[in-house]
Order: C-alpha cells, then structure tokens, then sequence
C-alpha cells in the first residue's frame, strides 16, 4: 500500500509550514506507510517544486548517511540525497542568523564542485573523478523540521535529508594527487576539540559517496549538470551548536572552513 497524493501534499505542507514558522512538527512517518521511501522522496519532490516555482536556485546536492554507523542505527544500507539551493549557501567566516536552522548541528565535509555534466546511464568512478572541477572543505548546518531530531528514514529523506545551510571553503584544490580516503578532519568549536573523523568514514571515499548520486541521480531522471555542488557526507561525527559559537573545520589537503552562530 503507498500514500496517496493528498497525504504526500499534506506532509510536505507541514514541513514547509514548520520551516516558515520556526515551530518544528511531529515525524512524518506516522503519516505513512511503514517504510515507504518512495512516498518519502515524493514529499522532498513537492517541496523542491514549490521552492523552483518560488524562484529558489537548485545549485546541488547533499549526501546523507554515509556513516555505516548511523546507517545501521537507522536501519538501512544505502545513503540518501537532499536539494541545495543557492539562499542555503553562507559565506566562509559569516554569521548564521538566530533561527536560521531549525535545531541546527554541524558536519565536517568535502566539497565537490562539478565542471562536466554526468549524464551516463552507469558513469564511474573515473567519470566522477573527470567530471570534477575542484575540492573544497565543507561546513553543513544541518536540521531539522521534525521535533527533538525524533526521525526514522522517511523522516529525513521527506525533509530534504535534514538539510540547512552550509558553508564551503574560498581556496579550491584539483583532486590530481589527492587522496580524500586519507585526508584527516578536526573540528573545533572556540578551540575544543568536538569531532575527528577522515575521509574514509563517508563510504570509505568521499568519491564513492558522489559515485552513488551520480548514479542515483541518473536513475531518477535528474542527473548531475556541470556546476553542481555535491556535499559528499561527515568526515565525522555531527556536533550541536548554540547561539556564539563559531566551528573551525579544517580537512588535511583542502585547508580550513569556519561557520559562526549569531
């Protein structure tokens, strides 16, 4: 049994509307049959539709659960994708605005920033790796529409894969003798240590994490376009931030990214 299409159009109305409000809203889930990914990614559909008619900008997209750890806590084997948008982006260093993101925590990532289309039925590594213009250190503020983080999959797939914002780094590296799987992260918040991680906890490289949404992205219908930003996944564990703080992620290889909370 799936949902109907008055149930999917109502979710992702109560997801806009806890969005707007600041006021977050109870697990989409229980409005759905169990498990239903589909009816999940058809309610992240509605939303990105209304946010392309509103004039919203699709400049990429984000990679969620690639933590084997967080995907066995959530049970599931594969990774899930969210939009970005052009109003999501944050400069290197700038405040996010009290209430930007909704109950918002902090992920150290790489960046991928596209210079070719993929538009292969089955692109490969070596396409992604061709297909990449440059590298850089990542922010994601990530959050949550749903009330006190309680999500399941379908929760955070029909919320944008609990995207935010996020903040890239000003200094772009080729990947030509870079190795992503080794590249240590630490991040910081006011100079104490609060994540460790490297590239080899997204998926084992942060290049098969951008493999899998190549392909994915292909499979539905929506391929990846030269210019796309591809969040490929933490390097670590996520941390919460509050009102002051300011996060220092620096990644071995890409150099340094801060985000700071007003």
């Amino acid at each position: 049994m799936s949902a109907s299409e008055a149930v999917i159009r109502a979710a992702a109305e109560r997801l806009r509307r806890a969005a707007e409000t600041g006021i977050p809203t109870g697990p989409v889930r229980d409005d759905l049959p169990p498990g239903d990914i589909a009816a999940a990614y058809a309610i992240q559909k509605v939303n990105t539709d209304h946010a392309l008619a509103a004039g919203r900008r699709l400049v990429g997209r984000k990679i969620g659960l690639t933590s084997k750890v967080v995907q066995k806590q959530l049970g599931v084997d594969s990774p899930d994708f969210g939009m970005l948008f052009a109003d999501m982006a944050m400069a290197d260093g700038d405040e996010v605005p009290p209430g930007g993101v909704l109950q918002p925590k902090v992920e150290a990532e790489v960046a991928l920033v596209l210079g070719h289309d993929l538009p292969h039925s089955e692109p490969t590594l070596a396409d992604v790796i061709a297909a990449t213009a440059y590298a850089l250190p990542a922010i994601e503020i990530v959050g949550s529409r749903i009330e006190n983080w309680d999500i399941r999959l379908v929760d955070t797939v029909a919320d944008n894969a609990s995207a935010g914002l996020f903040v890239l780094g000003t200094t772009p590296v080729k990947l030509d003798g870079l190795d992503l799987r080794l590249a240590g992260m630490v991040m910081e918040r006011r100079g104490d240590q609060i994540s460790l991680g490297a590239g080899a906890a997204c998926l084992g490289n942060p290049l098969n994490a951008a493999l899998w949404l190549a392909r994915t992205m292909v499979a539905v219908g929506a391929p990846l376009k030269a210019g796309d930003i591809v969040m490929t996944g933490a390097l670590g564990p996520m941390a919460p931030v509050a009102p002051g703080d300011v996060v220092d992620v620096r990644i071995a290889g890409l150099g340094s990214v801060r985000a700071a909370f007003a």
